[in-house]
């Protein structure tokens, strides 16, 4: 699990095909590596990647065709920077939300426009998504822990203050710049406790139903 707080930002060392899947390896840059031992997890843009092997600067991970073919790593060439945060621990300060670093879909930015010291984004959002995206709810964009300003139709809007456009690549993003989203870990159980909750698939969200299913001490 992770934050959504970026700790780093690293880039592509290097891509070497692996058997039809990927090898990777990322200059981790100013993210502390004495801690990190083989097996670890690392998020890489909001995909958690399996350190098979570390340096005092750097990490190898192997990437599946799944995770390919469902991320935005795919786009990633030798030089191209990424957000990193490494998995947290039982004490870590939880300044962001729960993130699995398991992406759900990926969304494309359509436009950036400047607001005073801010800027917004706007993001188009996969069809399957758009209903786990709510108005000041939380949703993670390459990894980085963000809160929705905006839903309408097929996008939502963003706005990032200076210290966050400093510290993660979000800055780098322009009109087309493809992202990987991670919805919020809330909506996805409140969506399957609906869907398998006997004789009350129809009847909406009741105290007794979250009752039922632990949510609440009734």
């Amino acid at each position: 699990m992770f934050t959504g707080i970026i700790e780093a930002v690293g880039n592509i060392q290097r891509m070497q095909p692996m058997g039809g899947d990927m090898r990777i390896i990322i200059d981790t840059s100013t993210l502390d590596m004495m801690d990190v031992e083989l097996g670890d997890s690392i998020a890489v843009n909001g995909v958690c990647l399996t350190v098979v092997n570390s340096e005092q600067a750097s990490f190898t991970a192997d990437v599946s065709n799944e995770t390919i073919s469902l991320t935005t790593l795919q786009d990633l060439k030798v030089g191209s920077p990424v957000n990193l945060e490494k998995a947290l621990l039982p004490t870590t300060r939880l300044g962001g939300h729960l993130v699995s670093g398991h992406v759900d879909g990926v969304g494309t930015v359509v436009d950036v426009t400047g607001d005073a010291r801010s800027v917004r984004y706007t993001i188009r959002v996969p069809d399957a998504l758009k209903k786990y995206i709510a108005v000041k709810g939380s949703i993670c964009v390459d990894g980085t822990s963000l809160t929705v300003n905006v839903v309408n139709d097929d996008y939502f809007e963003i706005n990032i203050v200076p210290h966050t456009q400093e510290k993660t690549i979000i800055k780098k993003y322009k009109s087309g710049t493809r992202v990987n989203l991670e919805v919020d870990l809330v909506a996805r159980y409140l969506e399957r406790l609906l869907m398998d909750t006997p004789n009350e698939k129809n009847n909406g969200l009741s105290s007794e139903m979250l009752a039922k299913a632990g949510f609440t001490g009734q």
